[in-house]
């Protein structure tokens, strides 16, 4: 789970109650606006269902927006330790930690919770542009980015060729696009184990060949 979450408030709570009251609403906000969409849900909603005061969401998070920016912040948090999972980030085998990627990511969008935020993040994108630029550079612009310094930094060590980090990284993620995109449609995804990993393995081994993994 992700520490320190007081940071994720405009004005840090002072003593442990306050911190758990920060969450609380953070919590609460998120069940109320998956349950009932963002604009239908008001302020005293969330202080009705996760207790305190108004005034206190007021200090903790200044307007409704800046609580969701909160949620958002918060959830890309967690999404991005879950994206680590199971890899030992010491560790320098290249083929483990795409594959690892992979899989993680493929779980985390077939989780029916983040698949329903995420249809509740691109709408409140639709209507605040700053808003959309901010969840882009630091969700998915984020994680491309990240994965390109791991291409960048295993080209350096011998172990790919791989002149153009960025757009390689950008590649190897969008081949679960499909996935995702089914599942933000709500169609069926599969849930044959075999047959995700048979996937993956080939777009690891793919993508190992491709770069001239030695």
């Amino acid at each position: 789970m992700v520490e320190h979450r007081e940071t994720y408030s405009t004005a840090q709570p002072q003593t442990k109650r306050g911190t758990e009251r920060c969450l609380a609403f953070l919590d609460a906000a998120t069940t109320l606006f998956l349950q009932k969409g963002y604009d239908a849900v008001s302020l005293d909603d969330i202080v009705q269902y996760a207790g305190g005061s108004k005034a206190s969401l007021y200090k903790f998070f200044g307007s409704k927006e800046g609580l969701f920016t909160a949620i958002c912040d918060y959830r890309r948090d967690i999404f991005l330790q879950e994206l680590y999972k199971n890899f030992n980030c010491q560790s320098n085998d290249i083929r483990k930690f795409l594959t690892v990627i992979l899989t993680n990511f493929y779980n985390h969008i077939t989780e029916e919770e983040n698949i329903n935020f995420l249809r509740l993040m691109l709408e409140r994108a639709k209507h605040d542009t700053q808003l959309a630029a901010y969840l882009y550079e630091q969700g998915p612009e984020h994680i491309v980015k990240d994965l390109a310094r791991k291409l960048h930094w295993a080209t350096k060590n011998g172990q790919l060729v791989c002149d153009h980090p960025l757009n390689s990284a950008k590649m190897f993620l969008g081949c679960l696009w499909h996935y995702e995109w089914q599942a933000l449609m709500g169609l069926p995804i599969t849930k044959n184990l075999k047959e995700i990993e048979d996937y993956i393995q080939y777009t690891v081994d793919f993508f190992l060949k491709a770069h001239q993994y030695q």
